[in-house]
């Protein structure tokens, strides 16, 4: 897996005053970030980013932060009836279905965060 896919990022929505859509940040590289009208084009844009951060500092010679060590990862059990629901929308989407989970997470912590402020 490439080293660029190992840093954790952050998705939170923007408000209209600053466009609308969403702003995905990489804490452990202050600085590179990427947006899009959805949470999925949010992180592809910075995940584009971060690449090409990451290419420039090997150019300059220097070497890129190591990731944060957490592992991202974790098991749930869910419903039957919501887990199909969920890959049929996954496949209907064309992202898998942890994308899918982590993209709806993201949104609902936005919400959540934006309510609360």
């Amino acid at each position: 897996m490439s080293k660029a896919l190992d840093y954790p990022f952050t998705v939170r929505p923007l408000g209209k005053e600053d466009g609308g859509g969403y702003l995905c940040e990489f804490p452990d590289l202050p600085g590179v970030m990427g947006d899009g009208g959805t949470v999925e084009e949010a992180i592809g844009d910075a995940r584009k980013a971060l690449k090409a951060a990451l290419a420039t500092l090997r150019q300059l010679g220097r070497t890129p932060p190591e990731p944060t060590q957490a592992s991202g990862q974790w098991r749930m059990r869910a419903p039957r009836s919501l887990h199909q629901r969920l890959a049929a929308r996954a496949k209907a989407e064309g992202v898998s279905l942890n994308t899918l989970a982590v993209s709806l997470l993201a949104e609902g912590l936005g919400r959540r965060d934006k309510d609360a402020a």
